[in-house]
C-alpha cells in the first residue's frame, strides 16, 4: 500500500517510523517532512493547503492512503476534498474537524448534549468579553476560538491580566484565531490526555499520557506546545477511563454522526480530573505532539493497519490496538527563546551516540544546511525511551538526551515528575 504522510514534526517523524515497520506498506512518501523522516520516507515538495496539488501528486503515485498529521489542513477541509476523489483519508473532515478549529464549537456541543466541561460564555468582540468576565471567579480561563498552535490559552489571576488577555486577543496577539473568545471557569484537579480511534460509528481507546506545557521546571513559565510527555498515565484509571468513554467521547461521536458529520480520525481528548469527576477541557482532531511519540514506542500493534480500517469505515472489524505495558517518556529539546521566537541555525550532533542505548529521537524542528543538522523551529527533538516504569523510561531518556550536543537549545529536567511521586507515594503539587 502506498501512503502519504502530511505534516512536518516530531509527531509526524513518530508515525513514519512507526508506519515503515508495516509489512503490507509499499512506498510512504512525507510532505514535506524533515531529516528525521527522510529515513523512513521519500520527502517531496508539496504543500498541503494546495489541495488540487495534493489530489494530482496522489493521482500520479497511486496513493491508497492519506494520513494527515497537523491540524490546520484538517480544519481547511482537505479530508472532505480528497474523499470526494475517492481516496482513503485518516483524519476528520472539515465540519467535525472544528472540534479542535473552534473551542466555541465544542463549548456548544458540549452544552447540547450534556458532556461535561467548564462553565464557559462565548464573545465575538471586546465589550461583550469585558461584561462577561464578573460572571466567573479569578483565575478566569480566556482561550482563542480559532487555532493558535497550542498557545492560545491564558489563565488570568488577576483582573488586569484578563483585561490584557482581551486585549491580547482581540489586537491581533493570536491571529484570526483571536477574533472571538471562550471565557471559562478554572478547574482544579490534574490533566491528562486520552486517545481514541473512530470512524464515526466504532470507538476504540488508543492509551494515556500527560503533556507537560510549561515551559519551565516544575510548570513554571508560558504555556508552549508542548515540553515533554509520557505514557500511560496511572492517574487515568480503568474506572475513569471507562466513564470518559461513556460520558465524553461516545456521546461526541454519536452527536457529530446524528448531525451528519461523522467524525474519522483519532480523537484527542484533553481532560481534567476533578473531584467531581473528569472533565472536557478541549479536543484536538489529530494526534497530540509530543504525546504521539509515546504512545508510537508504546504501541505493539500494526499502526497502517489501525488507520487503514479507521479510513475505510472497518474499525469494528479490526484487531483491537495493542500496547506495551512498559512506559514510555520523551522530552523535547528546544530551540533558546521558545516560546517565543526560537533561535534557528545552532549545529546539532551526537544524535548516534544518543539513539547506540535505545533511545529513539524524533525529529520536531531541523533541516540540513550545508550537509550538517541544525535547529530550524522552536521545538527541534524529542528524546524518546521505554522502561519498566516512568521513572526507568525517563533515566533513559535524559541519559540519551545528554549525549547530543545542542548548544543553541534547552529542554526542561523534570519530565514525568507527577507520575514519579506517585509511584513514590507522594502527592504531585
Amino acid at each position: 500500500m502506498n501512503v502519504l504522510l502530511l505534516g512536518s514534526g516530531g509527531r509526524e517523524h513518530a508515525l513514519a517510523w512507526k508506519l515503515a515497520q508495516s509489512p503490507r506498506l509499499g512506498k510512504l512518501f512525507a510532505a514535506p517532512g524533515n531529516p528525521g523522516i527522510a529515513d523512513h520516507a521519500r520527502l517531496v515538495d508539496l504543500d498541503a493547503a494546495d489541495h488540487r496539488a495534493v489530489v494530482d501528486f496522489c493521482r500520479r503515485e497511486a496513493i491508497e492512503l492519506i494520513v494527515i498529521g497537523p491540524e490546520a489542513p484538517l480544519v481547511d477541509g482537505l479530508a472532505d476534498n480528497l474523499r470526494t476523489m475517492g481516496y482513503a483519508v485518516f483524519g476528520p473532515n472539515k465540519v467535525p474537524a472544528q472540534l479542535e478549529g473552534s473551542k466555541g464549537f465544542t463549548k456548544d456541543l458540549c452544552a447540547r448534549h450534556g458532556i461535561p466541561t467548564a462553565r464557559y460564555v462565548r464573545a465575538s468582540d471586546r465589550l461583550a468579553a469585558e461584561a462577561a468576565l464578573p460572571e466567573f471567579s479569578l483565575p478566569v480561563v480566556i482561550k482563542a476560538d480559532g487555532l493558535a498552535a497550542g498557545k492560545g490559552v491564558i489563565i488570568a489571576e488577576t483582573e488586569r491580566e484578563a483585561l490584557g488577555a482581551l486585549d491580547a486577543m482581540f489586537e491581533g496577539g493570536f491571529g484570526g484565531a483571536g477574533a472571538s473568545v471562550v471565557i471559562e471557569e478554572y478547574m482544579t484537579g490534574e490533566e491528562v490526555s486520552f486517545f481514541v480511534l473512530t470512524d464515526g460509528k466504532a470507538v476504540v481507546a488508543l492509551g494515556s499520557a500527560q503533556d507537560h506545557k510549561r515551559v519551565g521546571d516544575g510548570d513554571t513559565g508560558p504555556n508552549t506546545g508542548g515540553m515533554g510527555a509520557y505514557s500511560p498515565a496511572s492517574i487515568l484509571t480503568p474506572d475513569l477511563e471507562a466513564r470518559v468513554l461513556d460520558e465524553i467521547v461516545r456521546p461526541t461521536v454519536a452527536a457529530l454522526a446524528e448531525r451528519g458529520s461523522p467524525y474519522s480520525g483519532v480523537l484527542f481528548a484533553g481532560l481534567m480530573l476533578t473531584e467531581s469527576g473528569p472533565k472536557l477541557i478541549e479536543y484536538n482532531a489529530r494526534f497530540g505532539d509530543p504525546e504521539c511519540q509515546v504512545l508510537m514506542m508504546r504501541l505493539d500493534s500494526d499502526l497502517l493497519e489501525l488507520l487503514d480500517a479507521v479510513a475505510r469505515g472497518r474499525l469494528a472489524e479490526s484487531e483491537a490496538p495493542r500496547l506495551r505495558k512498559e512506559a514510555a517518556l520523551t522530552l523535547v529539546m528546544a530551540a533558546n527563546g521558545y516560546p517565543g521566537v526560537p533561535e534557528k541555525g545552532g549545529a546539532i550532533t551526537g544524535l548516534e551516540v544518543a539513539e547506540a542505548s535505545g533511545a529513539k529521537i524524533f525529529h520536531a524542528g531541523t533541516a540540513l544546511q550545508d550537509g550538517r543538522l541544525v535547529a530550524n523551529g522552536g521545538r527541534v527533538l524529542n528524546v524518546t525511551a521505554v522502561g519498566r516504569e516512568v521513572a526507568a523510561a525517563r533515566a533513559a531518556a535524559y541519559a540519551a538526551a545528554a549525549q547530543i550536543d545542542f548548544d543553541t537549545g534547552f529542554y526542561r529536567g523534570d519530565i514525568g515528575w507527577r507520575e514519579i511521586e506517585r509511584l513514590e507515594g507522594k502527592s504531585p503539587g
